[in-house]
């Protein structure tokens, strides 16, 4: 594997540690694709450092628990500002 590539598997995983981010946040904030952050945080980080690969499925564990509820939230948001907005 390419030195860079493993450095950016280090870098996105402590990203997500320390800001609880999701994989899309991530994605943006390193301009890359969500394919990429999720191969780098499992496939790639497995091999670099277990451990740190150990510490961030558990961050985007709670992020996949919540991601319904996040959905909903916008959703609502969505129609209660298109119904505030229609009138």
């Amino acid at each position: 594997m390419k030195d860079y590539i493993e450095e950016r598997a280090v870098e996105i995983a402590y990203y997500i540690i320390e800001h609880k981010a999701t994989v899309r946040q991530t994605a943006k904030e390193f301009g890359v694709s969500k394919s990429t952050i999720h191969k780098d945080c499992t496939d790639r980080l497995e091999q670099i450092n277990p451990t740190l690969a150990q510490s961030v499925r558990k961050v985007l564990d709670v992020n996949k628990q919540e991601r319904h509820i996040r959905g909903g939230l916008a959703t609502r948001e969505k129609y209660l500002h298109q119904h505030r907005h229609a009138g």
